[in-house]
């Protein structure tokens, strides 16, 4: 069993930075594709960004390349996703999700554990 706590989130204007963290529990933590959700009021949950177990390899939806930057710290069990030029179109509660493998998991279907969720609110 792997917890998820996000923390990071909250209210910044349009052009600001955020950083979420993401610490989960458990000894495997390195081995785990990581990844994070984003579910804005009314829409469904949609993948942001993730990165592999072991080698690290990084994705990213079309419309935060450039923006946001996922990384991972295996010693301290932490995935982190630092958010530059937030847009009010990012508003959302964001997810932090672990697969069950190395791989990324890209759909909400992959993922095996959830964190509680962060809202992130960017005002115009």
């Amino acid at each position: 069993q792997v917890q998820l706590v996000e923390s990071g989130g909250g209210l910044v204007q349009a052009g600001g930075s955020l950083r979420l963290s993401c610490v989960a529990s458990g000894r495997a933590f390195g081995t785990y594709g990581m990844a994070w959700f984003r579910q804005a009021a009314g829409k469904g949950r949609e993948f942001v960004s993730g990165i592999s177990g072991r080698v690290g390899s990084t994705y990213y939806v079309d419309s935060v390349k450039g923006r946001f930057t996922i990384s991972r710290d295996n010693a301290k069990n932490t995935v982190y996703l630092q958010m530059n030029s937030l847009k009010p179109e990012d508003t959302a509660v964001y997810y932090c999700g672990a697969g069950g493998t190395i791989v990324v998991p890209t759909a909400g279907s992959r993922v095996a554990y959830w964190g509680k969720g962060c809202l992130v609110t960017v005002s115009s």
